[in-house]
């Protein structure tokens, strides 16, 4: 049908270029700019601000219990068991924090928008991989320097502090 349209008024003043309504919304939006472009950029802004919060959180972690790093030094702690229990706490907190907010993400996915106004949303299973990743990656990331800096800490550094 759009093509016997667009044919009745070709060459006319008033020459038509029929398409979709999906099509007309498209080219709408590349009007404004690349969209995809946009959401990466923001969504990077916005990893990279959770990954400052997640390594401000655990330096305060830290910081807060150098002496009892230092007394699980003298009890035998190894430099490694240091370095691994830090970051282990860096992963679980971003694990809950990220886990929850995978979560809430699938279930407004699964519930769908009630009122029908929202476009239908998708989340594939690799992007809740991916998400997880970048989860495990954050909290990896986030307690690497405060976990490089406990197992530095000597003994009597840290128990001088208290």
């Amino acid at each position: 049908m759009s093509a016997t349209f667009d044919e009745m008024f070709a060459n006319s003043s008033t020459e038509t270029k029929t398409t979709t309504e999906k099509g007309f919304v498209e080219g709408f939006a590349k009007q404004v700019g690349d969209i995809g472009a946009i959401m990466i950029a923001l969504l990077a802004a916005v990893l990279f601000t959770m990954l400052l919060m997640a390594g401000n959180t655990m330096a305060q972690s830290v910081r807060e219990r150098t002496s009892e790093v230092g007394v699980l030094k003298t009890l035998g702690f190894s430099n490694g068991s240091i370095l691994v229990l830090v970051l282990a706490e860096s992963v679980v907190i971003c694990l809950i924090g990220g886990g929850l907010g995978l979560l809430a993400a699938w279930l407004f996915v699964q519930r769908g928008d009630p009122t029908g106004m929202l476009p239908i949303f998708v989340l594939p299973t690799r992007d809740v991989v991916l998400g997880a990743g970048l989860i495990l990656a954050v909290g990896v990331v986030a307690g690497l320097l405060p976990a490089i800096g406990a197992m530095q800490l000597k003994i009597t550094d840290a128990l001088r502090r208290n």
